[in-house]
């Protein structure tokens, strides 16, 4: 019924609870997730519960905010985005959250990580998963620049109504997460109320962000539904058509074969 596309189950807690976390989704009719690589140093992490459970697949990259760990070349992207269950490039993209006193110029290094996985997406033929923040503007301008015939998702989509047609225009789709369900969120549910609903994504951002009534709460996969219920509030309809309609993007968008087929 519904597809978590972006959560972060590598860490030993959820490894650990895995049966639990597991359980909680089949319950709540989640059948599937992508498990989102932020590091190469936990890749392999990631890619072995893509390997261990058909329901899961796994992402290779390095997110735009970590640093003094390996950094990617495009020859590892390659590699590690050719493996089996492997289904895209990511997270990455732009973050000048946290500049820590340094200019916009100085994070040459994140633009320059940016370009290097547009390509391997590229060459891959495979989505890219982007992350920004108070970093729209650069962010898609090296999409237009490097991203020709590249597909991917703005991921936990926070932006403005401009930045998501500007995603639009470029081919991207847009995900929702739990921080569409917050009080203070009225502007973010303004801009996914008019979201073509063929580039929806829901996403619970696991183990951040939960949705309202867990917020506060480590989030889980089992709660997208509650995402996918603010949406259908917004969009006039249910809750199961958001997660049938989600369910087919997520297949389209990561080449993946309908539920219940041989994955």
């Amino acid at each position: 019924m519904y597809v978590d596309s972006h959560c972060h189950l590598s860490m030993a807690d959820f490894v650990e609870r895995m049966p639990d976390i597991r359980s909680a989704m089949a319950e709540a009719r989640v059948d599937r997730a992508l498990v989102i690589c932020t590091t190469l140093e936990e890749f392999d992490a990631v890619h072995a519960l893509a390997l261990q459970y058909d329901n899961f697949w796994a992402s290779a990259g390095v997110h735009p905010d970590t640093e003094g760990l390996k950094e990617p070349s495009y020859e590892e992207l390659i590699d590690l985005g050719s493996r089996p269950r492997v289904v895209a490039i990511g997270e990455t993209g732009l973050d000048y959250y946290r500049l820590n006193g340094r200019s916009i110029a100085d994070m040459a290094w994140q633009r320059e990580r940016f370009r290097v996985h547009i390509r391997a997406a590229r060459t891959l033929g495979k989505p890219l998963v982007i992350h920004t923040r108070s970093a729209s503007d650069d962010t898609l301008a090296i999409l237009r620049e490097e991203g020709a015939g590249v597909q991917g998702v703005f991921h936990c989509f926070t932006e403005t109504a401009e930045v998501a047609r500007a995603a639009l225009d470029l081919g991207f789709h847009i995900s929702f997460s739990g921080i569409l369900t917050f009080r203070n969120a009225q502007d973010l549910r303004d801009v996914a109320r008019w979201v073509p609903m063929d580039r929806l994504l829901i996403e619970t951002d696991s183990p951040y962000l939960a949705p309202v009534p867990f917020r506060g709460k480590v989030n889980q996969p089992a709660y997208v539904p509650h995402v996918a219920a603010q949406l259908s509030e917004l969009k006039g309809c249910s809750a199961e058509e958001i997660g049938r309609v989600t369910s087919a993007n997520f297949e389209r968008l990561f080449q993946l074969p309908a539920a219940g087929s041989a994955a």
